[in-house]
């Protein structure tokens, strides 16, 4: 089938959101987001509303959509992706260093290229060719002195490594190590077993790219998702009849991870704040469980 939808002018966009039956109230508020977020972005916080429009096979919006709504979603999305972040960036540093740091001293400064160390011939090779890609893309200051001054080995140590590669290629450095006891190693700080960071490191990768790039949060299914932990104790509690396809499960390993990286942190806090803050994002449609507010996974001083 050959595209053939004509571009269509903000004008002619806000006459055809009030067509569908959204209800606009300021035309040149809505103008104004139209032009600097854009009626493609905009379009997947409306997609809730959405109902099939009698007779013409096009799309109407449910009785009552305002555009105003429908940006207070956006922004409440945007504001969650911020928070995530947030939380993903002190996460993932923590596990880079306790990567590089076991691999160090496991195997020396370059141990962690050796193949011996991995299960998979393949995807270790693969590995370390993204590695190599993205350690000469970098123009940070010390990848530019390493690659000045040494000739050998190719590659740099693995406390310079863990800090040029991206977050999803160390998860695969960490998921291939042959023994487990090595993968058990690193995640013993975490207080989780080997294969539960493995897939949390992959799923929160994951997420991250979502984030990094702008994408829709709030209600997305993902399709990496993570492993149920076993222990502790707390964490299947607080997951037991949450919906593992979207974000709930993944907003209570991030706090259980922070409350051990940043003891003193509000994260959470901030997160159920926003929630309160936006009646129109339904928890539901992150996967919380009905029964949220009264888990101690959520409870929060005040």
């Amino acid at each position: 089938m050959k595209f053939e939808k004509p571009a269509v002018s903000i004008d002619d966009q806000i006459e055809l959101l009030k067509r569908r039956g959204m209800e606009i109230d300021d035309d040149a508020l809505a103008q104004h987001y139209l032009q600097f977020i854009s009626y493609y972005r905009l379009r997947a916080y409306w997609l809730p509303y959405e109902v099939p429009a009698a007779g013409n096979g096009d799309h109407a919006f449910c009785k009552g959509t305002a555009f105003e709504d429908v940006l207070a979603l956006y922004i409440f999305d945007r504001e969650l992706r911020l928070l995530v972040l947030d939380a993903i960036e002190r996460v993932e540093v923590a596990f880079r260093a306790q990567w590089a740091h076991h691999m160090a001293m496991s195997h020396g400064p370059h141990g962690y290229l050796e193949q011996g160390h991995y299960a998979h011939i393949a995807r270790h090779a693969k590995a370390v060719a993204d590695l190599s890609k993205e350690f000469n893309r970098s123009r940070d200051t010390f990848a530019d002195h390493y690659r000045k001054k040494y000739s050998s080995p190719r590659l740099p140590p693995v406390w310079m490594a863990a800090e040029v590669m991206s977050f999803g290629l160390l998860s695969k450095f960490y998921s291939d190590l042959k023994l487990r006891a090595e993968r058990q190693a690193i995640a013993k700080p975490f207080g989780l077993d080997e294969k539960v960071l493995a897939s949390v490191a992959h799923h929160t990768s994951h997420v991250r790219n979502i984030c990094a790039h702008h994408g829709r949060l709030w209600n997305k299914r993902f399709t990496v998702t993570m492993t149920a932990p076993r222990y502790p104790a707390k964490l299947p509690v607080a997951m037991r009849d949450a919906d593992p396809r979207y974000l709930h499960n993944t907003l209570v390993m991030l706090d259980y991870l922070l409350a051990l990286i940043a003891p003193d942190n509000e994260w959470k806090k901030r997160i159920v704040a926003l929630i309160d803050g936006c009646p129109l994002a339904d928890p539901a449609s992150m996967g919380f469980p009905v029964d949220w507010r009264t888990r101690a996974a959520w409870k929060v001083s005040a």
